[in-house]
């Protein structure tokens, strides 16, 4: 009987936990946060983003395009390497 008391304590102390409940970390502001554009002056590494695996229609670019950062529209599945330049 004694031990089946004990047992029961000690679960519930393993329940419990011990201390103050443990504070968690806001989430980071990415949307405040800066970062340094790439330079890539020289450089032509781009993508070409489409809506169709025909390449048919395009919706967006990321990358250095002809020598300066570019990016804008969507990206998708169906990319290419950019080489018009």
């Amino acid at each position: 009987m004694r031990a089946s008391i004990v047992c029961g304590l000690f679960a519930t102390a393993l329940m419990v936990g011990c201390g103050a409940p443990v504070e968690q970390d806001e989430e980071p502001q990415l949307a405040t946060q800066e970062s340094p554009i790439p330079d890539c002056s020289g450089l032509h590494d781009a993508t070409n983003y489409y809506s169709d695996a025909a390449h048919t229609n395009l919706i967006g670019i990321r990358g250095c395009y002809c020598g300066s950062w570019s990016t804008w529209g969507k990206t998708s599945i169906y990319a290419e390497q950019n080489l018009d330049c």
